[in-house]
C-alpha cells in the first residue's frame, strides 16, 4: 500500500503526459481482503427523503460555493449539506489507489474534485474526475515535517489537511514549509493543470518546529492562519503583509469565520473570538476557558477539545470540552452579550470512554457529536477490532437556554468526520463493527436525523487501505459520497 517518492513522481509524469493528450490516468481500485467473502455488502433498507429545516449559511464572498469549499463544507464549519446524498438504492462503490489519503475533498465550478492527498513521503495537490476518480492533474507539495509540534506519521493534519478553495477555484494550501501557497487551475489544449500564483512566506511569524494547521479567509478577504503551536495571523492578499499574535496554547483543529468579522478558534485551553484590527493585526474579542482534565485520550490529536468550532445560525458557536465525559458546549458568539456567554453544557457518551476528534454537525438548534474514543492508531481497528460507540444528537432548548440529548446511536465510527444532508435527513458516517472472525469491514452508514436509527450500511471495503484515518465524509454536487482513505479515495453512489 506504500507509494514511494519515485512512485509519486511517476504519477506526476503520468498525469502530465495524460493531460498533454487531454486524457486522465485511469483509477485502479483499492484492493480488498481476498478472504473477506462472507462480509455483507448491504444492510438495512433504502431511505425515503425527510428534509431537515435549518437556517441557510451565508455564502462567503472569498470562498467557493457552500458545500464545495473546504473539509467542513462552509465558513461556519457546519458539516451540513443542502444537497442530497445516497439513499441506499442499488449503491455502487468505486475507489482509486493512490497510497495517499485524499481527505479534504473540494469541487471546482466544473464539478471536478480538487483535493490534497497526504502520504508517508509527502502531500500532493490533485484534480480527479468526479465519476471515474481518474487523475486529471497533480502538483507535488512540500514534504512532511514530522518534527513539528504534535506531528506524527498518521496524526499530523498540518501541511494541507485543512485547505480551502476560493471564489476563483484557487486552492489555498498551508504547507509543511511554513508557507501558504495559492494554486490556480489552468486549461487549454494540453488539458487541466495547476499554476502557482502566490507564495506567502510565514517563516517570520511561525517559528521553526511549528507548523501551520489551517488557513481560511475572513469576510474582508484577509487570509487567516493558525499554527499548532498557537500562532494566529493574517495575510493581506494584495500587499502580502503578515500580522500575527501568539496565543501560547496548542491548536489542534481548524477554525470558523462569520460575516460579522469573527474568527473562532479553540485551543487546548479555551475558545476564542478574534477579529482583525484596521491594520490586519489579530485582536482577541473574548476568551472562554473550558474544562480540561489534562489527559490525551486514544483518538485525540491534542490534549484538549477535538472540535473545530461550529457556528449555528446568527448567534451561537459550539464545541466540546475535555472533561470526562466530554460535554457539548454552546456559547453566544457576539462580541458583547447580555448575561452568561455559555448557554448550555450537555455531557455525552460514557465516563472513561468519551472523546471526539471531529467537528460537530450544526443544523438549526441541533448538534450531532461522534465518539472516537479508542482510535489509538491504525492497529486499534485491525483484526476485527473497533472503537467505543457511538453518535448522539443534542438540541438546544427552544428558549435558547439549556440543552438535552435527543438520541444515542451505538454505531462505531473510529475517526470519520460525519456529515448531514439537509435535503434528505440522513446523517452519514463511516463505521467499523466488531467482528469475531477478525475481518475488517468498513461501512458507509446512514442514520435517521430524527431518531438516530441506522437506516442502511453499504460496505466500502475490507482492507487496511479502506481505513479513513480522520478523513471526512464528503457529498458531491451530484449526490455522490466520498471518503478519503489510506489507500486514496472511495466514492459511493446510488445506482445505476
Amino acid at each position: 500500500m506504500r507509494l514511494t517518492a519515485a512512485g509519486v513522481a511517476i504519477l506526476a509524469l503520468l498525469a502530465g503526459a495524460s493531460a498533454a493528450r487531454g486524457l486522465t490516468v485511469p483509477a485502479l481500485p483499492i484492493p480488498d481482503d481476498p478472504l473477506a467473502g462472507n462480509v455483507p455488502k448491504f444492510i438495512g433498507s433504502p431511505a425515503a427523503p425527510d428534509p431537515v429545516i435549518a437556517p441557510a449559511v451565508p455564502q462567503h464572498p472569498f470562498m467557493a460555493a457552500n458545500g464545495r469549499s473546504n473539509l467542513h463544507n462552509d465558513a461556519y464549519q457546519t458539516d451540513a449539506y443542502t444537497v442530497g446524498g445516497p439513499l441506499g438504492v442499488g449503491m455502487t462503490v468505486r475507489s482509486t489507489l493512490l497510497a495517499h489519503e485524499c481527505a479534504s475533498v473540494t469541487f471546482d465550478a466544473q464539478g471536478r474534485i480538487v483535493t490534497v492527498c497526504v502520504g508517508v513521503e509527502g502531500p500532493f495537490l490533485a484534480m480527479l474526475h468526479p465519476r471515474t476518480l481518474g487523475l486529471m492533474a497533480m502538483r507535488l507539495l512540500p514534504p512532511r515535517s514530522l518534527g513539528s509540534i504534535g506531528g506524527g506519521l498518521f496524526t499530523d493534519v498540518s501541511g494541507g489537511g485543512y485547505f480551502y478553495l476560493d471564489q476563483n477555484d484557487r486552492a489555498v494550501i498551508p504547507t509543511n514549509s511554513r508557507h501558504v501557497l495559492v494554486f490556480s487551475e489552468t486549461s487549454g489544449p494540453l488539458g487541466p493543470g495547476f499554476r502557482l500564483d502566490r507564495n506567502h512566506d510565514l517563516t517570520g511569524a511561525v517559528p521553526s518546529g511549528d507548523s501551520i494547521i489551517s488557513a481560511l479567509p475572513d469576510w474582508q478577504g484577509l487570509i487567516w492562519f493558525a499554527s499548532t503551536g498557537g500562532v494566529v495571523g493574517t495575510i493581506d492578499q494584495a500587499s502580502g503583509t503578515i500580522r500575527s499574535l501568539e496565543l501560547g496554547e496548542v491548536i489542534g483543529n481548524s477554525f470558523a469565520v462569520d460575516e460579522a468579522g469573527g474568527v473562532f478558534m479553540v485551543t487546548e485551553a479555551a475558545l476564542y473570538r478574534l477579529e482583525a484590527a484596521p491594520d490586519g493585526t489579530p485582536v482577541i474579542s473574548w476568551r472562554e476557558p473550558y474544562e480540561n482534565v489534562g489527559d490525551k485520550r486514544p483518538s485525540e490529536l491534542s490534549a484538549g477539545s477535538g472540535t473545530t468550532p461550529t457556528l449555528m445560525g446568527s448567534d451561537w458557536v459550539a464545541i466540546t470540552d475535555h472533561a470526562d465525559p466530554i460535554n457539548v458546549l454552546v456559547y453566544r458568539r457576539g462580541e458583547d452579550v447580555v448575561g452568561e456567554r455559555l448557554i448550555c453544557r450537555q455531557p455525552v457518551f460514557e465516563q472513561g470512554s468519551s472523546a471526539t476528534e471531529q467537528s460537530l454537525i450544526g443544523a438549526g438548534n441541533s448538534i450531532i457529536v461522534e465518539n472516537n474514543f479508542g482510535y489509538s492508531g491504525l492497529d486499534a481497528v485491525m483484526g476485527g477490532m473497533s472503537t467505543s460507540p457511538g453518535l448522539e444528537r443534542v438540541d438546544v432548548d427552544a428558549d435558547g437556554v439549556g440543552c438535552a440529548t435527543v438520541w444515542h446511536s451505538d454505531e462505531r465510527a473510529p475517526s470519520v468526520v460525519p456529515k448531514l444532508s439537509l435535503a434528505n435527513g440522513l446523517v452519514y458516517t463511516y463505521t467499523k463493527p466488531v467482528r469475531a472472525d477478525g475481518r475488517d469491514a468498513w461501512y458507509f452508514t446512514a442514520l435517521d436525523f430524527d431518531t438516530g436509527e441506522t437506516v442502511y450500511q453499504r460496505l466500502a471495503g475490507t482492507s487496511f487501505g479502506h481505513n479513513n484515518n480522520y478523513a471526512p465524509v464528503t457529498i458531491g454536487p451530484d449526490g455522490t459520497a466520498y471518503v478519503g482513505v489510506l489507500g486514496g479515495l472511495v466514492a459511493l453512489r446510488d445506482g445505476p
